[in-house]
This record gives C-alpha cells, sequence and structure tokens, in this order.
C-alpha cells in the first residue's frame, strides 16, 4: 500500500525545521503498526530559487518506507507512506494532517504488492503468471 499526500497551508516555521520533522519520522512508524529499522535521515536543502527550499526526510521500516518533502516557503509538504503491509491509510492522513497544522490535503492510495504479503497469496506460480500477464484480464 502506497499512500501519497500533497499538504497545504502548513506553518512555514514548521515545514523548515528539521528536528521537527526527525521527530515525526523518528516517532510515527509505530503509530500505523510499522516497524523502524532505521534512523531517520533528514536534511535541510538551499536551492537556487527560495521558493524550491525546505527540509527532506527519509526513515526506513521493516515494511518499505516514509518520506517527506517540505517547501516551507509555498506552505506545501508531500508524503509518501509505502508498505507492503496493510495500513489505516484514512487514519494516517488525518495523523499527518494534524501533526503538520496542514489546512487542507490531497491524497491517493496505491495498491502495491499486498497480494504478495500473505505467504499463501505469494506462491511462485501466481507471481510468475501475473508476470506474465496472465489472469489479468
Amino acid at each position: 500500500m502506497h499512500l501519497l499526500i500533497d499538504g497545504y497551508g502548513g506553518e512555514n516555521e514548521t515545514l523548515a525545521d528539521p528536528e521537527f520533522l526527525r521527530r515525526f519520522l523518528d516517532s510515527y512508524p509505530s503509530s500505523i503498526g510499522m516497524t523502524k529499522i532505521s534512523d531517520p535521515s533528514v536534511m535541510y536543502y538551499e536551492a537556487p530559487r527560495p521558493e524550491d527550499s525546505g527540509v527532506s526526510g527519509f526513515v526506513i521500516i521493516a515494511e518499505s518506507h516514509i518520506s517527506v518533502h517540505t517547501f516551507p516557503q509555498r506552505s506545501y509538504i508531500n508524503i509518501d507512506i509505502f508498505s507492503c503491509k496493510s495500513f489505516d491509510s484514512q487514519r494516517a492522513l488525518e495523523d499527518v494532517k494534524s501533526h503538520f497544522r496542514l489546512h487542507r490535503a490531497k491524497s491517493w492510495v496505491v495498491e502495491r504488492g499486498l497480494e504478495n504479503y500473505d505467504p499463501q497469496l505469494a506462491m511462485p506460480g501466481l507471481a510468475a503468471a501475473r508476470f506474465s500477464g496472465v489472469g489479468d484480464g
């Protein structure tokens, strides 16, 4: 499952704060039932055009990763939560909106690879058939 979020209206000071983002990436995985397996990597990028500057962060979870990119001068943030394990995407969206104090957000959920999370479904014959296009109607 891949949740993609475009958030608007966040506070510029918050979106420009690498420590605020680091704390989010450090604590958030466990709140949605994921297992953090790396410390967050967070850095500030100063772009040639100030409106393109911001903070980017990434944390690896056993189930995949969470990445965040902020654009403080635009009051904009984008977040990807990618997991081979299903999670409550609506709750995650509400968590993100609350944490980053967003006025509005657009989101998309892309179902990716979930059939392979269940060993019963991830049988070699099934995977080969899916790659060849057999059974994809």
